[in-house]
């Protein structure tokens, strides 16, 4: 079965200085990748070079078989989403969600139909009249991935995206992102510089360092990689009396 985002040797240079070098990638229909780097390591780089904010040097990406790499950012169905919400600050909850699908001309009812069932899934119904200005930091981030979503994108890209959350809030976005990802079957690369969240959110981990991915066969095969970083934090924690 043919996955639905291939990359073959892609790089990228900015003037002598190489981001990315060779990159290869893969990720099924479906599932979430988990790609794990530092700050500086080439991963916010790689994930605007998919969703076409950036042009690689050289290389290939292909989108269900289709090379896309020349295609304008807003024919590739991909929505890209940064740590900030970067919500509309002129528009209510329900407007913000409902933006896209008024981009693509879709019908009142149909956007009505699924701003609602989104609001729903989300569990922001009762703010759907708020204005951004009046939510808390975990509530606009869900509103971001209700308006990321509710257009059905091929692929989602996620950028730390939550990053700038608290711990207690951190947490119940990603249990809400895993239930989303189940319920709406979404196909998505999740950008993160934190061990523990990369592997309860990614069906599979690739690692990004320097400009070079290693994308694993499996987790176990990532647990077992002593430079992943693994067995550094189990030992860090039994060291913790």
């Amino acid at each position: 079965m043919q996955p639905l985002l291939h990359i073959q040797n892609l790089s990228k240079t900015f003037g002598n200085e190489r981001v990315l070098a060779d990159v290869n990638l893969h990720l099924a229909q479906h599932k979430v990748l988990s790609l794990l780097g530092s700050s500086g390591s080439g991963k916010t780089t790689l994930l605007k070079i998919i969703a076409g904010l950036e042009q690689p040097s050289s290389g290939e990406i292909f989108l269900n078989e289709t090379e896309i790499s020349q295609q304008p950012p807003q024919n590739r169905n991909i929505v890209y989403l940064y740590q900030e919400a970067l919500l509309f600050p002129h528009f209510n909850v329900y407007e913000n969600i409902a933006f896209g699908l008024r981009l693509k001309k879709q019908s009142n009812q149909a956007i009505k139909e699924k701003v609602q069932q989104m609001l729903h899934y989300l569990d922001i119904e009762k703010h759907a009249e708020k204005m951004p200005n009046q939510l808390s930091g975990g509530q606009k981030q869900r509103v971001s991935f209700g308006r990321a979503m509710v257009v059905e994108p091929k692929l989602l890209l996620l950028d730390e995206p939550f990053g700038a959350l608290d711990s207690n809030t951190r947490q119940k976005m990603q249990s809400l992102f895993i239930k989303l990802v189940e319920q709406l079957k979404i196909s998505a690369l999740f950008v993160t510089h934190d061990l523990k969240e990369a592997i309860i959110m990614g069906d599979s981990i690739g690692k990004i360092q320097k400009g070079k991915l290693i994308q694993y066969e499996s987790k176990q095969a990532f647990f077992e990689d002593e430079t992943s970083g693994v067995k550094n934090e189990v030992d860090f924690w039994k060291g913790i009396k």
